[in-house]
């Protein structure tokens, strides 16, 4: 079984940052990948930023520039660098995995992933 905590969270003001982690415990493979999601209320969940198993990364085109994913695998630990916030990028964050995985999609609808409880971004304008 696999557990994963957000962490990071909290509010700011445009042009801010923040940084969110994930942290990943459990039964987990030594290929896996891991994914940041967001949803904003009314909205569907959105993928945001994802890392492979090989460390290639992709980005969602509305956080391309600003946004940095990056891993620590010996601390199976997830990050997201959030640089330049915006008001629109208020949302509550979730950590994806897929445990046995080597390409983790941007897409909420992956079978594989199992789910984080989320932790919530607010920016202010």
């Amino acid at each position: 079984q696999v557990h994963l905590a957000e962490s990071g969270g909290g509010s700011v003001q445009a042009g801010g940052s923040l940084r969110l982690s994930c942290a990943a415990s459990g039964d987990i493979n030594k290929r896996y990948c891991m994914t940041w999601f967001r949803q904003a209320p009314g909205k569907e969940r959105e993928g945001v930023a994802g890392i492979d198993s090989d460390g290639s990364e992709r980005y969602a085109d509305s956080v391309r520039g600003r946004f940095t994913i990056s891993q620590d695998n010996a601390k199976k630990t997830l990050n997201l660098q959030m640089n330049r916030l915006k008001p629109e990028d208020t949302a509550m964050y979730f950590c994806a995995a897929d445990p046995a995985g080597d390409f983790c999609p941007l897409n909420p609808k992956y079978t594989r992933f199992i789910w984080g409880q989320g932790i919530q971004v607010t920016v202010s304008s």
